[in-house]
């Protein structure tokens, strides 16, 4: 790992041996950015990447320009990474090299979630300063490249020196590609449906995805994947741009004329504003940039690893997570103390470990029309309060967790009568209600310190250590009282801040409860909160089905320990439909592992199913909390009817692989699936999960094999053809394999 500098050229390159990237001062002081990607030798000049000759004030206006941080004006008019305007109103900058440093380690970012390591020699962050001269900007470019990780993460700090500034535009990082030979991947959907993968090629003119809720949303993922035509999941090269953000963003690819290509992530321009006095500065988020020639899976798993270990943080990064039961689908809000002891004491009989008391229990909330901001237990339901229920619960040999939402404010409630312009919201005109409730407004510190106190006073009150934190609608009339009306721009960045800032607190004077983050599922499943909550609801969605798309594509960048994923009860809440229960916990197994259903209603064969399934996710729950992933046959593929996934565990000593059948057929056709990750030396032991006598699928898990024929042959689920019918629909199975 070095960050090697070439003062004859004025080059810069970043090299660890798995990924690099090379910048180079032009002639004019300009500085850009010729090469991100597949790693290049060190101690070699590569002015060959720059344009020839290099521009100079305006020369080859129109030409594609590869700068490292592209302003607009000077003849670049492609879409640029930063829009400012000084006192003249003029937004034509001409940033010029200044300096630039380099420090071992990773410097964090002021009130934003970033990566981070544990040790200097973990990375270097190079920093280049550049400045305009009329305007007095200045720019603070970071580059940290990880020594054992294809990654390179960057950020920006726009500073204003001698003028005030107004900034319009403030990308985290734009990235040049010489060629548009691509196809551009993204996780797209809507409530219910998150993360669905879908893949286009690059073609002339701009695509992009986008949020202005006011959170990442469950429309999109910030999150840019490029791969090439032949890349599949093991082979071929892929790049990757993941933003650690969780408010309004903007990802888009742009290729011009010249089949060139500009890629751009950060803070979503339109609904964004940012004033800077003289001395003042802006920090954007950091974006996550991965590059692989393994494939997608080779792409994923540098994602995993780093928000598995340097992004997620805490008590609760490395740890096991409890197997849950939520007790909303069983009782929505029609709960006492007694049923709630009754529906833990059933779970606890089963083997769950964690018991959480969802929406309800606070106020005089009997439905989704009143009560929030005031977190008081509702006397009602729990009269002897809320530590008595936990301590009936933990004495169970439970833990016991709570179901928040505190950036919302009902307009029946006390807090909305006290400080109604607390509420997000444009002066004389009505508030638009989503769920009757308002957003409250995260920016104003005086409501950050009202919450983080009133929380606290609840998470101090009785022993919880689960929170599952919940943001159930986006923003709207997007206006801040506390801010002036010239100012209005900053609200929704700030208000992210503000949430960042309510996540900080209550994580470090709380630090052994673990924090799941939620918003109507995945509508907030970003990188940012990865940093205060080290799992996520991934979708309300908890259909088996469903979810084998909605886990394969949020898998795309995200861990298995980064996915809450549970079994609930049948028909489904959310689709109706009817699956096997071993099918439901094969797919839930593979992330954080729950129930969301009443334990009290199941019959006796359904209970010994349970236990079953707890007793072999707890075997192996380290592999699957914190093992590598690899995705076999896709869910979404309208080719097959069936998908595949394996998670392999860090030591290499066991894989757990799931093979799902989705809609049946007659005469199926012969079902293989190759398998990656083994010790290909290694001898293994199969064995199938449920245990069904008679089972046609079991002969595919028999015998020792080597992990060399399981890659290149792997298993074969074969039956006899008119037998089809003994599956039906929507089957599981799951394959252990134990290294000998």
């Amino acid at each position: 790992m070095t960050v090697e500098w070439r003062p004859d050229g004025r080059q810069l390159h970043l090299a660890n041996g798995l990924v690099s990237c090379v910048l180079r001062v032009a002639d004019d002081d300009a500085l850009l950015l010729l090469h991100h990607g597949a790693p290049l030798p060190l101690g070699q000049d590569y002015a060959h990447l720059a344009p020839t000759p290099t521009p100079r004030h305006g020369e080859r206006v129109g030409d594609p320009m590869p700068s490292a941080y592209p302003t607009s004006g000077i003849g670049d008019f492609r879409i640029p990474a930063l829009l400012a305007r000084g006192p003249d109103g003029a937004s034509t900058l001409r940033p010029q090299y200044r300096s630039h440093a380099v420090e071992p380690g990773k410097p964090a970012l002021p009130g934003l979630p970033s990566t981070y390591v544990e040790s200097p020699d973990e990375a270097e962050t190079l920093t280049v300063t550049l400045g305009d001269d009329l305007t007095g900007l200045f720019l603070d470019l970071r580059w940290t490249l990880y020594r054992d990780r294809p990654i390179v993460t960057r950020s920006a700090t726009i500073r204003a020196t001698t003028a005030a500034l107004d900034l319009d535009t403030v990308m985290s990082a734009v990235i040049d590609l010489p060629d548009d030979d691509w196809i551009l991947l993204t996780l797209d959907g809507t409530w219910a449906r998150e993360a669905e993968l879908h893949e286009r090629p690059l073609i002339h003119g701009r695509v992009a995805i986008d949020s202005t809720r006011g959170i990442s949303s469950a429309q999109h993922n910030p999150l840019l994947v490029l791969r090439r035509p032949p890349t599949d999941e093991a082979h071929g090269e892929a790049l990757g741009l993941s933003l650690v953000y969780s408010g309004n963003f903007l990802a888009e690819a742009e290729v011009d004329s010249f089949a060139t290509t500009r890629l751009r992530i950060g803070i979503e321009p339109t609904t964004f504003g940012w004033h800077l006095d003289p001395g003042a500065s802006f920090t954007t988020p950091e974006v996550v940039v991965a590059w692989s020639d393994a494939g997608l899976g080779g792409l994923s798993a540098a994602f995993h690893g780093l928000f598995r270990e340097r992004l997620a943080r805490g008590t609760w990064r490395d740890r096991d997570r409890p197997i849950l039961l939520n007790n909303w689908e069983a009782t929505y809000y029609d709960f006492d103390t007694e049923r709630l002891v009754a529906i833990a004491t059933s779970a606890r009989d089963l083997g769950v470990e964690l018991f959480v008391l969802d929406d309800g229990w606070f106020g005089h909330r009997d439905a989704d029309d009143t009560s929030l901001g005031d977190w008081v237990v509702d006397r009602r339901k729990l009269p002897d309060g809320l530590d008595a229920l936990a301590r009936r619960i933990t004495d169970l040999g439970l833990r016991f967790g709570l179901w928040i939402e505190p950036e919302m404010v009902s307009p029946d409630s006390d807090l909305f009568r006290a400080h109604p312009d607390w509420a997000i919201g444009v002066p004389g005109r009505e508030r638009t209600q989503s769920r009757r409730q308002l957003v409250l407004d995260l920016g104003r510190p005086e409501v950050v310190d009202h919450l983080a106190d009133a929380l606290t006073a609840v998470f101090a009150g009785a022993p919880i250590s689960y929170v599952k934190w919940d943001m159930n609608r986006p923003v709207t009339e997007p206006y801040s009282l506390g801010l002036p009306p010239e100012r209005q721009g900053e609200m929704a960045h700030r208000a992210v801040l503000g949430m960042y800032e309510l996540y900080r607190r209550l994580t470090e004077r709380f630090p052994d409860i673990l924090f799941e983050s939620c918003a109507s599922g995945g509508a907030r499943f970003d990188p940012g909160l990865l940093a205060f909550a080290p799992q996520g609801w991934t979708s309300d969605d908890t259909d088996a089905i469903e979810r084998l798309a909605i886990q394969w594509g949020t898998s795309l960048a995200y861990p298995l320990g980064a996915m809450g994923a549970h079994v609930s009860a049948v028909p489904n809440h959310q689709t109706g439909r009817v699956t096997p229960i071993a099918t439901r916990a094969a797919v839930a197994m593979f992330g954080v592992f729950g129930y969301e259903l009443d334990p009290t209603a199941l019959t006796d064969d359904e209970r010994t199913a349970i236990r079953d399934q707890i007793a072999l996710y707890t075997r192996h729950r380290a592999t699957f909390q914190r093992g590598t992933f690899h995705r076999l046959a896709s869910p979404l593929d309208p080719s097959r009817r069936h998908a595949a996934w394996m998670v392999v565990a860090a030591d290499g000593a066991e894989a757990i692989v799931g093979v799902y059948g989705t809609l049946n057929r007659p005469t199926p056709e012969s079902l293989r699936v190759r398998l990656r990750g083994l010790d290909p030396a290694a001898t293994y032991t199969l064995s199938m999960w449920p245990e069904i006598p008679g089972d046609p699928l079991a002969p595919a898990a028999t015998g020792p094999r080597t992990g060399a024929d399981l890659h290149a042959t792997g298993l074969v689920f074969d039956r006899e053809r008119h037998a089809a019918a003994t599956l039906g629909d929507f089957w599981a199975r799951l394959i252990v394999l134990e290294r000998r």
